[in-house]
């Protein structure tokens, strides 16, 4: 699934995206911070919304806050099952999703984090992956504002969760075990995509659209790196993002699929 992701520039990447998008003054969120961002903790992240016929940069937790969560018991018992969006389920009329699936954001980030497990080898290789030449990308998102108010504020509080679909042949390769393995974030390929999922207009149909959309594995650059979500420090003390080599490192798969090194300069 969807459960590690980071941001790892600064605000301006995403006004240059969006040189028009208007930024919530109620921002405090640390860009320094976002190297890795873990669903379940529950982080403030920034998303992207459409409102009042303007784009809009706002704060937001990761982690539904649906409905129903209309007690703290209830947010500890189910929040954590909903910190990403299926997207086959959307469109069923028998799902939570399908209530909620006019409200529709976008989760800009610079990439992900997925382990990959290997036959006989102790530890999974955790990689991070990202669409090959864009420095900045968004994922479609689901939100949803919280029925019980912030303690502290008293204002609701809005949450986020990102859509996943079927992984396509190098993350089946990386994502290939756990509860969801087989799964990746809805990769889009290009910003005209992205922000056609924020239309107000948008059909059911043309939802669908989107949502079948597979990222081709020739689009996506990846590379291992030390640690996803171990606070051990890494010994050549770069970034959490920057690649590691693990020694005999075995190559994704037998099917003729080349992985992409990155090459620091």
């Amino acid at each position: 699934m969807c459960y590690d992701i980071s941001f790892s520039t600064t605000i301006e990447l995403i006004t240059d995206y969006l040189p028009e998008i208007i930024i919530d003054p109620q921002i405090s969120i640390d860009f320094n911070s976002l190297d890795h961002v873990l669903a379940q903790q529950y982080a403030k992240y920034p998303i992207i919304l459409f409102e009042d016929g303007q784009y809009k940069l706002k704060e937001f937790e990761w982690g539904i806050i649906a409905g129903y969560m209309d007690t703290p018991e209830k947010i500890k018992k189910y929040r954590n099952s909903m910190c990403n969006v299926r997207s086959e389920k959307i469109l069923d009329k028998k799902s939570y999703w399908y209530r909620i699936r006019r409200q529709r954001c976008l989760v800009p980030m610079t990439g992900n984090y997925e382990h990959r497990e290997i036959k006989g080898w102790k530890n999974k290789v955790p990689y991070h992956i990202r669409i090959d030449g864009r420095k900045m990308f968004c994922i479609p998102a689901l939100y949803n504002y919280a029925p019980v108010p912030d303690l502290e504020t008293g204002e609701a509080i809005g949450t986020f969760a990102p859509l996943t679909r079927g992984a396509n042949n190098v993350m089946m390769q990386i994502h290939n075990s756990g509860d969801n393995l087989f799964r990746m974030p809805l990769f889009l390929p290009n910003k005209e995509m992205e922000l056609k999922w924020l239309q107000s207009t948008l059909s059911d149909q043309d939802m669908a659209d989107i949502m079948d959309y597979e990222l081709p594995s020739e689009a996506l650059e990846y590379w291992p790196v030390f640690t996803i979500r171990s606070p051990k420090p890494r010994p050549d003390e770069k970034r959490k993002i920057d690649p590691w080599n693990w020694e005999n490192l075995p190559p994704l798969g037998d099917d003729g699929t080349t992985e992409k090194q990155l090459i620091l300069l």
